[in-house]
């Protein structure tokens, strides 16, 4: 997994020079901990898209600590700063137990966050676990999202049902549940349309698939996962806000990790709205995305070389 931390420890590289950079200069500015500093240091946390709320809880935990150890100097609040975020990641459980079982997922999102490639990619790692894989093509609203979506999935080893464009998406997963059934697959990997600005519709396409699949596959092990573009940041967190209004997630997935300075938003999505980052992408290969351990994260976050 080292492999990985030091992808990780790289693709986080514009998130920590925009929040560490920030914190550091803070612990270093400042001679006392006092109310200016706890501000400063509130201010750095807010502009790296850890969002109002969860940095007030980390800021309120943190002053109990430095209370309850007596903590004076700055610097030394730094690694209590990390254990405290870790903390406030670790209270959401994130759990893979559809890895281990006959499952469905569905995976969500708006179009553009890399859905497609994500889907490639899950199949592909799957596929390695000796799992087999077959992916529905139910975004029948874009056209070409079946010949990318074609293309991932033999890059996966995985089978593609459906692909007509301004199919019906039910009647795609009623087809890929039949198959996953014939043929004794382990995962449904199911792609929805990326359509979040007409709510109406894809709550009732979700349900529809939703229901062709309690009809027709009621033993499988359901999850939803709403893939996010890290890069857009706040808006990111609106994103997963409101499919969660019209959809059980149970998980979210981060992408483009390495292209931005607003990886902070992990913390606020697992945070302010109890979905856990169930996978981070750093990059373009298909381990490039993996799943999201919170120490690892936040110490690739504060890591420095000295």
């Amino acid at each position: 997994m080292s492999n990985f931390f030091d992808k990780l420890v790289s693709g986080l590289t514009k998130t920590r020079d925009s929040i560490v950079s920030g914190i550091d200069s803070v612990f270093g500015g400042f001679s006392q901990i006092d109310d200016d500093f706890y501000e400063e240091l509130e201010e750095v946390l807010v502009m790296g898209d850890i969002g109002i709320a969860t940095t007030e809880k980390i800021i309120d935990q943190l002053k109990v600590k430095v209370k309850e150890l007596k903590i004076k100097e700055p610097m030394e609040c730094r690694q209590l700063l990390m254990d405290t975020i870790k903390e406030q990641l670790n209270s959401t459980p994130i759990s893979y137990d559809f890895e281990e079982q006959t499952s469905v997922v569905f995976i969500i999102g708006v179009n553009g966050v890399g859905k497609t490639t994500t889907i490639g990619k899950l199949a592909g790692q799957f596929n390695q676990k000796g799992k087999k894989v077959i992916i529905a093509a139910a975004d029948t609203f874009r056209a070409a999202a079946a010949e990318q979506l074609k293309e991932w999935a033999n890059r996966g080893n995985a089978s593609m049902v459906g692909g007509q464009e301004g199919s019906d998406p039910a009647a795609v997963v009623f087809d890929a549940v039949a198959a996953a059934k014939a043929r004794g697959a382990d995962i449904l990997l199911c792609d929805t349309a990326g359509r979040l600005h007409n709510k109406k519709n894809l709550m009732d396409e979700l349900g529809k698939m939703n229901r062709v699949i309690e009809r027709g596959f009621p033993e499988a092990y359901r999850e939803t996962l709403v893939v996010l573009d890290a890069t857009t940041g706040q808006n990111a967190l609106v994103q997963a806000r409101e499919f969660n209004e019209t959809a059980n997630i149970t998980g979210a997935i981060l992408t483009k990790m390495d292209g931005t300075a607003k990886g902070g938003i992990a913390i606020a999505i697992q945070n302010e709205l109890g979905i856990p980052v169930k996978y981070i992408g750093v990059g373009e290969s298909i381990d490039d995305l993996q799943k999201f351990n919170v120490d690892e994260f936040v110490d690739a976050l504060f890591y420095s070389e000295e």
